[in-house]
């Protein structure tokens, strides 16, 4: 097995071997890059002896968004994508914290402008919590410009896209940073290369706003929200200006599969003292705590995998 994704994944509702989830060479997925896809944590909780995957309804229904703005047939109910996704967790038996992979694809063999047959793959590998989360990352902003959304859409996970962010990803680490932010073709802060981006400055955490060409991140909602409810800040959500962030107190950067990683300079200038921030850690440990089911708060956001089996 040339990674580390469990030895078992889901087939268009079918629990299959890793070698045997294969789709053929001329599908769309492959043609035309005609897929979406959702990233998602499942938190494992020693305590309880249970899997808690976060926030999975929103995620079921953005997958679904993408679907419908893609046009594929027929679009997955929830149910099914739910039934899919679990029944893989509990096939490998999966009792760590793991990052959850779903892509709804065009199957078949058609032309440009086929709408279906849909195909859907589920998978999961073990992503306990990294180094950029504990420690932070040094990132530069990129020389490509984030897709606008007259060209593709940014809303959606669609896989084109990540060729814009996986240029601009490539260029900062060959730059000896560990990460990238992009801009707007007007020039404004758009995200990162897989992260939404937040800073601290006079007390009010900022993030750019849902018309700067940004995925509608479900951690960027879980962060707005836990910034009013623990914290009692503001959040602003509006344009934002490259330099502005040179003069923040502090910033980082969050979504599924980063998680919240502190940002400690921007394009080789610190940002604040140069270390992660008192309220960016704030934030890491509310969302932990409610992620893993340490923390009693919106239990609604957690659905246990083995307690319901």
């Amino acid at each position: 097995m040339p990674n580390a994704t469990a030895r078992l994944m889901s087939l268009n509702g079918r629990v299959v071997p890793y070698d045997e989830c294969q789709v053929h060479a001329f599908c769309g997925a492959m043609k035309y890059a005609a897929a979406v896809f959702e990233g998602l944590r499942g938190y494992w909780n020693e305590a309880r002896n249970d899997l808690y995957v976060f926030r999975l309804h929103e995620h079921l229904q953005r997958l679904r968004y993408g679907m419908r703005v893609l046009r594929l047939e027929p679009v997955f109910d929830e149910a099914f994508l739910a039934e899919s996704l679990i029944g893989m967790i509990r096939a490998n038996d999966l009792r760590e914290t793991v990052h959850l992979r779903m892509i709804a694809f065009l199957d078949g063999d058609d032309e440009l402008s086929a709408k279906g047959p849909a195909g859907l793959v589920c998978g999961a590998l073990p992503r306990p919590r990294s180094r950029a989360v504990r420690e932070g990352v040094h990132v530069a902003v990129a020389s490509y410009t984030r897709i606008a959304d007259n060209a593709l859409p940014p809303r959606v996970k669609c896989t084109a896209n990540y060729v814009n962010n996986r240029a601009a990803e490539l260029e900062a680490r060959r730059n000896g940073f560990d990460g990238v932010l992009m801009l707007t073709d007007r020039g404004k802060v758009s995200e990162g290369s897989g992260a939404c981006f937040f800073m601290v400055r006079n007390g009010v955490l900022h993030t750019p706003d849902v018309t700067s060409d940004i995925l509608e991140s479900i951690t960027r909602d879980t962060v707005i929200r836990l910034t009013s409810e623990r914290l009692g800040m503001a959040v602003h959500e509006r344009a934002i200006d490259r330099h502005e962030i040179y003069a923040a107190d502090e910033a980082f950067w969050c979504g599924s599969g980063y998680e919240i990683q502190p940002i400690l300079s921007l394009d080789r200038l610190a940002i604040g003292a140069g270390k992660p921030g008192v309220v960016t850690r704030a934030l890491q440990e509310a969302y932990f705590g409610i992620a893993e089911a340490r923390l009693s708060e919106h239990p609604e956001w957690r659905t246990p995998i083995y307690a319901n089996a």
